[in-house]
């Protein structure tokens, strides 16, 4: 039978979600009796964790020597001495959702839920047992286990009831059903004629907006989002070692992750980075607290750049020939999933030069089958990365207009666009010395990274480096520029994906995707190409449009549940209720940083 959704704000910020019905038809009257005491029960104890209040969460179990609990420790007999040194330590977050109900004999239920938990930031997962049991002093919990899933597990089948599904260019489904089993989709559509399988809970949504989980086709996981990450921006190194951010960066990647997943967004491009982004890749791939990754690693650099570490390169020179082919055939070894090239104006003597080594670096990545992305912002550059094959530019040009021959090669060579509207305003945000949150919401990001990013530096270092940026008024000349040329290609019929280039300063990892996306609104773009832009199209940048980038049959279940329809306004698209990766299910505010 099909189990209903009970939706409880308590205490922590969460979702508890618990079945109405017993998955074994109750016979009697005493035992449908029994199965609601149990649940009573049930919802009292959870309640008591989120409410962080220990008498009312320990006088739910059996105060007895026969109280069973077994957990990583093994098994544990008796209350009075677990009881005594039970402490005072809650967990971060606590869902309990999908508990089902058995009764065995009068006065007896047993029950199971799925559960997900993180304590101190580390979140797991798995199925808890409960048996129930009818005692003179009430309903008790007598015996409780937890069993941690698999890595490779799959959450339990779910469907998603009652919302209006949008996907990209077809028209919305009000009334909706999505079932999710095995983190995959396994139909979309109206509940007439996709019906959820007796096994599945059922999340009802009823008054909001289902769309495909969003994707940043232009991230850097290599960067913090401010100057400590960019040091060739501004040199903070004696403040802090850029060596010891970088490690910062690939332990705890996972600041990252939840910044992202909290903000809608499920995948992400990183278009360039060191060498550990592509484990990275893999390693999200399998998680379910992550987003997917697609990753370039090293990237190809017409000049020597000097931001790397001792014992790894995140800039590979095109000193040669030979190099060029080397570096992009040691990024295919190595499992990139695309190769890029940082095209930088070169003095004119390099030129020829360079422009022949582009081309051979574009000739090995249609070897190996990869995507051939292209950093070039100057117009002639950019068509240059055109005709030798750039599937994806990852910057519009600026502040030069695009023009029709600019156009026409686009269009030829069916390259991608990621304008990359909002990216300057970081920097401008940075070297003024305000805070992004006037552009982008900093809910979502750990308190680490927003101190920085609300920090504001002495005058004397933000009178170095690219002070000029804002002095010069060259940030808003180059917005400017960016959003006619959106207004040419978006008319033009060039397809352009949403990218943010997070990881710069003054570009968090997660949100800033709203300021761009209303960026692009504002430069002319509906709302439901916007979308578009940030689902189907930004998947197909990275070559995974066959598996993400709309809510339908045979896809990964990655989605997103809105307060707001997005395609009134893409600003909805802030409004985040649900965030659903691989299918697993979270509450926006469970996502949520620690504050």
């Amino acid at each position: 039978m099909i189990l209903r959704h009970v939706g409880v704000a308590l205490g922590l910020p969460l979702l508890v979600a618990c079945a109405r019905s017993t998955s074994i038809p109750a016979t009697t009257t005493a035992a449908s009796s029994d199965t609601v005491e149990a649940r009573r029960v049930f919802e009292g104890n959870i309640s008591a964790i989120h409410q962080r209040d220990r008498a009312r969460y320990l006088s739910y179990y059996l105060e007895s020597e026969r109280l069973a609990r077994t957990g990583p420790g093994g098994l544990e007999l008796g209350f009075e001495n677990w009881s005594a040194r039970r402490d005072s330590t809650w967990p971060d977050t606590l869902v309990a959702r999908d508990l089902r109900l058995v009764p065995v004999s009068p006065g007896v239920v047993y029950g199971t839920y799925h559960y997900r938990v993180t304590q101190r930031g580390v979140t797991s997962e798995g199925i808890s047992e409960r048996v129930f049991v009818r005692t003179p002093a009430g309903w008790k919990i007598a015996v409780s286990t937890a069993f941690g899933l698999p890595s490779n597990a799959s959450p339990p089948p779910i469907a998603i009831a009652g919302g209006t599904l949008i996907n990209p260019g077809t028209p919305p489904i009000r009334d909706a059903v999505v079932v999710v089993a095995g983190g995959r989709i396994v139909c979309a559509g109206p509940g007439s004629t996709c019906t959820p399988p007796p096994t599945a809970e059922v999340v009802r949504v009823d008054g909001a907006f289902v769309v495909p989980g969003l994707i940043d086709a232009h991230v850097h996981y290599s960067q913090t989002g401010w100057v400590d990450g960019r040091p060739d921006a501004l040199d903070l190194r004696a403040e802090f070692p850029y060596d010891s951010v970088n490690s910062a960066l690939r332990v705890e990647k996972a600041r990252f992750d939840r910044a992202y997943l909290c903000s809608g967004i499920t995948s992400v491009f990183d278009v360039g980075g060191y060498p550990w982004t592509i484990p990275l890749m893999h390693a999200n791939e399998r998680a379910l607290d992550a987003p997917r990754v697609v990753a370039a690693g090293p990237l190809l650099a017409t000049v020597d750049h000097w931001l790397n570490t001792p014992t790894m390169r995140q800039f590979i020179h095109m000193a040669s020939d030979s190099a060029t082919r080397r570096g992009v055939r040691e990024n295919v070894y190595f499992g990139s999933r695309a190769i890029k090239v940082w095209y930088l104006q070169v003095r004119d003597s390099l030129r020829p030069a360079m422009r022949a080594r582009l081309e051979l670096a574009a000739e090995e990545a249609r070897r190996a089958n990869l995507p051939f992305i292209v950093h070039a912002t100057q117009l002639e550059r950019a068509k240059e990365a055109v005709r030798a094959g750039a599937n994806v530019l990852v910057h519009s040009v600026g502040p030069e207009a695009v023009d029709d021959e600019f156009l026409a090669l686009a269009k030829q060579h069916e390259t991608i666009v990621i304008p990359t509207l909002t990216v300057y305003e970081g920097y401008a945000d940075v070297f003024a010395g305000r805070s992004p949150a006037a552009r982008y919401p900093l809910d979502c990001v750990d308190a680490g990274t927003r101190a920085k990013l609300e920090r504001v530096l002495p005058e004397a270092q933000r009178a170095v480096g690219l002070q000029g940026l804002v002095r010069s008024g060259r940030a808003d000349t180059l917005y400017a520029s960016v959003a006619r040329n959106v207004r040419r290609m978006r008319e033009a019929g060039i397809p352009m994906a949403v990218g943010t280039d997070a990881g710069n300063p003054g570009t968090a990892h997660g949100p800033s995707i709203y300021r761009e996306m209303e960026a692009l609104q504002s430069a002319g773009m509906p709302a439901g190409e916007v979308l578009a832009s940030a689902t189907i199209i930004a998947a197909r940048t990275m070559r995974r449009a066959a598996e993400l980038g709309t809510v339908e049959a045979g896809k990964l279940a990655d989605l997103v549940v809105l307060d707001a329809d997005p395609l009134v306004d893409i600003a909805n698209l802030r409004r985040v209720r649900l965030v659903m990766k691989g299918g697993a299910l979270y509450g926006q505010r469970e996502l949520l940083p620690r504050r």
